[in-house]
């Protein structure tokens, strides 16, 4: 058999590269890292592969996110138990865990959110509504916007618990909308819509509910 190249993501590659320089001793234990617009021309790429990569870190434990302080260095490389567990949960398990994290999230996001981080959320939704083209474009938006909300709760182990789950429901996500061929439809964007206000508007109870209702339906579509 004839071995085929395969194509690597450069989200995949700009992680590696910082893995290999956080592994390789440039940034030490709880250092702070570069923003996105000194790492972006450094890897060679645009700020979403940046900031996707600094996601997938997270998700692997090694970095964290710090409400209002930036991207720090949590570990000097991927704590294995970690990532096997991941590798090992059930999709279904990953959702409930996101529906007892974002369910809060939003919760505390329509009470604590600043006008900064409203417009960010906003920003993230109608860049999801635009990313119908491409099925990896269209989740990676999604979870972006996603995070904005979580980000907007600003309870740093929220965000990390959120990041842990990442790559494993990007994976999930991505082969869902190909068996299903279809996606970002107009209930679809409603459902999201609809958090947005409530969190616009310091509905807490609603945002609860409409981020519950939205990941529920998630987690039955995938069942």
């Amino acid at each position: 058999m004839v071995a085929r190249v395969q194509r690597i993501p450069l989200a995949d590659q700009a992680a590696a590269v910082l893995l290999d320089r956080i592994r390789g001793g440039e940034w030490k234990l709880g250092a702070k890292l570069p923003g996105e617009t000194t790492l972006a021309p450094q890897l060679g790429v645009g700020r979403s592969t940046v900031r996707e990569a600094i996601r997938q870190l997270a998700g692997r434990g090694v970095l964290t996110t710090r409400q209002g302080s930036g991207v720090f260095v949590a570990a000097l490389d991927v704590p294995e138990e970690r990532a096997t567990l991941m590798s090992r949960a059930s999709i279904i398990t990953v959702i409930e865990a996101r529906i007892a994290v974002e369910t809060e999230a939003a919760s505390l996001a329509a009470a604590r959110r600043t006008p900064a981080q409203l417009r960010g959320i906003r920003a993230a939704l109608a860049t999801r509504t635009g990313a119908v083209a491409n099925r990896s474009a269209h989740v990676d938006a999604d979870l972006d916007f996603h995070r904005a909300v979580v980000v907007a709760a600003g309870n740093e182990i929220l965000t990390d618990l959120f990041d842990l789950s990442t790559l494993r429901m990007r994976e999930a996500m991505v082969d869902m909308l190909a068996i299903r061929g279809e996606y970002g439809g107009v209930a679809d964007h409603d459902a999201h819509a609809d958090l947005v206000e409530a969190v616009a508007d310091r509905r807490p109870d609603d945002a609860a509910r409409a981020s519950r209702a939205h990941l529920s339906a998630l987690k039955e579509a995938l069942a």
